[in-house]
């Protein structure tokens, strides 16, 4: 008996010690970057530094008036054109992702199997070999330079499709939905009103990853905006004050990645705890 309360003691602490130096990892990138955003450029060119400095302010108002360095366009512009790009871009890869991927699941219809392999397929193409006739397409759609082609193929998120499926394989009882078409519902007023709350845990989650992925996208914006650079996005705002390689202020470029990271963080913490209930709703067995 004694050696296995020993035994469940050491496998515990084991647990422990490696969820703390995970912790760690994690959050060392993300304190670093806090505390290089009060420094100057010279104090942070020197070497790492763990004690924050004073220069918060005077990096935040320089960063006010970096227009200079990046097009005439200041950090809160980015901002908005930032958010004007991931919000609507979110959701609709979480809405049409949930859809499709319950259209997969709960109906039974000839050749389901290979629009699923199709699906799957798409996942393993990457950004880059699509590219070229993205740009085209675009081009001919006169939509090249604007918002639109940065939202709209969100629609289409083979991703989110997966996860929701692998979701509700699990999670979903298609005997509610089955009630539901007996009580006469609708089908998208089934899957509106009945389906999307039961899948809050895995959306608040896609969410997450959707949102992270779209603010942090530099590649796919600085093609398509390029030649408007008053519609450049936050990642494409950073990476303009890096580009003067003779006049580089690591404590303006630090402050701006701060504020890059502010949303992100907000997202999280206004989400995580849809993830959190539904890790114990999943916790309680029948």
């Amino acid at each position: 008996m004694d050696n296995e309360v020993k035994g469940f003691s050491s496998t515990k602490l084991v647990r422990v010690i490696v969820c703390i130096i995970l912790c760690f990892v994690s959050i060392f990138p993300f304190y670093i970057l806090i505390i290089n955003s009060t420094l100057q450029s010279s104090d942070i060119v020197d070497g790492i530094k763990l004690i924050p400095g004073s220069h918060l302010a005077e990096n935040f108002k320089n960063l006010l008036k970096a227009g200079a360095k990046t097009s005439g366009v200041n950090v809160l512009q980015a901002m908005l054109n930032s958010l004007i790009v991931t919000v609507p871009a979110t959701a609709f890869q979480i809405y049409f992702g949930s859809l499709t991927a319950y259209a997969v699941t709960a109906y039974k219809f000839k050749g389901r199997d290979t629009v699923w392999a199709f699906i799957y397929a798409i996942m393993m193409i990457p950004t880059q070999v699509s590219i070229v006739g993205f740009v085209k397409i675009c081009t001919i759609t006169k939509l090249y330079g604007t918002f639109l082609p940065l939202i709209i193929p969100a629609i289409a998120a083979p991703t989110t499709v997966y996860f929701m499926k692998q979701y509700m394989e699990t999670g979903l009882s298609l005997e509610i939905v089955e009630a539901a078409r007996i009580d006469g519902s609708g089908e998208f007023r089934t899957f509106n009103t009945i389906v999307l709350p039961l899948l809050k845990p895995a959306m608040a989650t896609q969410a997450i990853f959707g949102f992270v992925a779209t603010w942090n996208n530099l590649y796919t914006p600085s093609i398509i905006l390029g030649s408007e650079r008053k519609k450049m996005t936050m990642p494409m705002y950073v990476a303009a004050l890096k580009a003067n390689d003779k006049d580089r202020d690591w404590g303006l470029i630090y402050c701006g990645l701060f504020v890059t990271v502010l949303p992100l963080l907000v997202v999280y913490f206004f989400l995580s705890k849809y993830i959190i209930a539904g890790v114990a709703l999943g916790g309680v067995k029948e």
